[in-house]
């Protein structure tokens, strides 16, 4: 026990610090460390492979020039970083910037008969814009850019948690690269929803797995407020959820809020937006007539795939690298779904995977666009993890090094550049 200060001295002894302090400090210093040496490499990893698809796609975008002539709408600006605040990007500006005004206005040009609102974008992620905007005093493309960036990494652990409990340790490093060089990650460090959504339904499907019920509800509740694909999600929680119901584990009640919850935030916001459109189907008919973008069970993806086959269709929105990407991509999807299932996942993960795969490819939408709708599919990236966890380290490092290089050319440069990301 410290002593107190004799008279003759000016020099005042403090008290010891509480001994519950100095543990909560160490506590707190010892997880940080266990949290760094479990994470870190797949971090790190996903942070390499994302630097050199992102450096050599603002190189191609600076070497090309050509977006100094396109509006900032539509990926142009005076400066290359506000090619990364272009198409959606605009519109996740304009609502954290205006919030939200909705409505049904007839439209009177191109293939369109309502005019295009803002409401068609879910809330969280522009609610995040503004709010980081008005903590660190960055402009919303400035805001958007961080916050999009600061999530991939919490995506990137998302999955490095899941793939770790099906695949082991080494895959689960490498299918968190995959994911900085998946087609469609270009999006990824843009002003874009996508990485704050595979962030939110990774660490929903990791509670499900750990059978933290609560909180595999709440985390698919609020990613329901981010997109309308949360569908899926929901879905694959449903399942889970039922199935543990049925066997009677974990109680009622874990499981029951899990059900309940998840779909709630998309069903929440599209209730909330149709009402203040005056129709409980209003917010389907904005995003069909203003965006052409309906479920039509694949027949304009069946169209598209046709055309580029043979010829046979027209279909709106072609941009032929990004639709022969997305091919090759469509393609691949019943190889990939096969070695994911031959992995024994929990049933609920495929699922997840197949009702994502029904829902982008069944709607119509721009098809260029498929290899981004199917970021969330990152189940997917499993069976490739799987496959490269057989290299040695430097072959490893080699091939993702190059397909992350490629990456910053077709999941970058062909998507801002070239089509509509």
């Amino acid at each position: 026990m410290a002593m107190a200060a004799s008279p003759d001295t000016d020099v005042v002894e403090r008290p010891d610090p509480p001994a519950d302090a100095g543990t909560a400090v160490e506590g707190a210093r010892a997880w940080l460390r266990r949290t760094a040496a479990e994470y870190g490499p797949a971090l790190a990893v996903f942070a390499a492979v994302r630097l050199i698809a992102f450096t050599v796609f603002m190189w191609l975008l600076s070497w090309s020039g050509e977006y100094l002539t396109k509006n900032p709408r539509f990926g142009g600006g005076k400066h290359v970083w506000d090619v990364l605040g272009g198409w959606d990007g605009w519109w996740y500006q304009q609502v954290a910037q205006n919030g939200y005004d909705p409505k049904l206005v007839p439209s009177t040009s191109g293939p369109w008969t309502l005019e295009q609102n803002s409401v068609a974008f879910f809330p969280l992620y522009p609610g995040l814009i503004k709010m980081v905007s008005a903590v660190t005093g960055l402009n919303t493309l400035g805001a958007g850019i961080l916050v999009s960036v600061l999530t991939s990494f919490v995506a990137a652990a998302g999955i490095y948690a899941v793939a770790k409990l099906v695949a082991g340790r080494r895959a689960a490093v490498i299918a968190a690269g995959v994911w900085g060089l998946f087609p469609g990650s270009g999006v990824e460090w843009a002003v874009y929803s996508d990485s704050l959504f595979v962030a939110l339904a990774a660490w929903a499907c990791y509670f499900v797995m750990t059978r933290n019920w609560l909180a595999a509800g709440v985390t698919s509740f609020v990613a329901g407020l981010n997109r309308p694909t949360a569908a899926a999600l929901a879905a694959a929680v449903g399942v889970a959820a039922l199935t543990a119901l049925f066997r009677r584990r974990d109680g009622v009640l874990g499981p029951l809020s899990a059900l309940l919850l998840a779909p709630l935030g998309f069903v929440g916001y599209i209730a909330w937006a149709s009402w203040r459109m005056g129709s409980w189907s209003a917010y389907f008919d904005l995003q069909r007539g203003a965006w052409l973008h309906y479920f039509d069970w694949g027949k304009h993806t069946g169209n598209v795939i046709e055309n580029l086959l043979f010829g046979h269709h027209d279909y709106v929105f072609g941009y032929p690298t990004e639709d022969l990407i997305a091919l090759f991509l469509v393609f691949s999807l019943p190889v990939l779904l096969f070695l994911l299932i031959r992995m024994r996942p929990p049933v609920f993960l495929v699922v997840y995977t197949c009702v994502t795969i029904v829902l982008v490819l069944g709607s119509q939408q721009i098809f260029g666009n498929t290899s981004r709708y199917l970021l969330p599919c990152f189940p997917l990236f499993l069976p490739i993890a799987a496959a490269l966890k057989r290299l040695s380290r430097t072959s490893l490092a080699v091939t993702l090094g190059t397909v992350a290089a490629a990456s910053g050319w077709y999941a970058g440069y062909v998507l801002f550049e070239l089509g509509i990301p």
